[in-house]
């Protein structure tokens, strides 16, 4: 099977897991021999959207961007991984149509571990209105409707996490499957052995 390029698209609150996910993912896809690109939230916009701010414009101008990045190297057959809140369906919805090899992943996690999690002091900040317009606290987050998986952070493993989007990307024939032949032949083996034929 030829590698194919496809785009995990991660979305989720400030603090949801999303960074953590990506570099985990990222390892194993290149021990697989893979390549990978994370497009990063905040990397993104250090060097691709600099000077833009977080009005839902420029939020969306974001988002497409790395949309169109990902779309590229997914064309490519590079495994790419953006890794940024896209806190709007509808532009979720753009990237969706502008990628097509697309696996949305919701990262949900209710808020208040998010702010537990906040290693940036961001939610602080915005609390006491230091930062305007941060979503969950004072701009919406809307939830993805029908994303190809959920991971709830507050309530798996990060092995669990990676275990279920492992899971996903080959069931929707993005990646083989890691069983070797000598563990399926050995599956088989038993099974006939407990059905008596061995």
């Amino acid at each position: 099977m030829a590698n194919i390029g496809f785009t995990i698209w991660f979305t989720g609150l400030s603090g949801s897991g999303k960074s953590t996910l990506s570099e985990v993912i990222e390892h194993r896809l290149k021990v697989r021999g893979r390549n990978v690109e994370i497009l990063d939230g905040d990397i993104v916009r250090t060097h691709l959207s600099k000077g833009l701010g977080f009005s839902k414009e420029d939020r969306d101008t974001n988002i497409k961007r790395i949309a169109f990045v990902c779309g590229l190297l997914t064309r490519n057959d590079v495994a790419c991984i953006s890794a940024a809140i896209s806190p709007y369906r509808e532009t979720r919805a753009w990237a969706r149509n502008h990628i097509g090899n697309f696996i949305e992943v919701y990262v949900k996690c209710p808020i208040d571990v998010c702010r537990q999690r906040d290693v940036k002091g961001l939610y602080k900040l915005a609390d006491e209105g230091k930062i305007k317009g941060f979503t969950g606290v004072d701009d919406p987050y809307e939830e993805p409707d029908h994303a190809e998986l959920v991971v709830e952070t507050d309530k798996e493993t990060v092995e669990e996490s990676v275990g279920r989007i492992f899971a996903k990307l080959e069931e929707l024939g993005y990646l083989e499957s890691e069983e070797t032949p000598e563990a399926e032949e050995k599956v088989v083996t038993d099974r006939l052995a407990a059905l008596g034929y061995l």
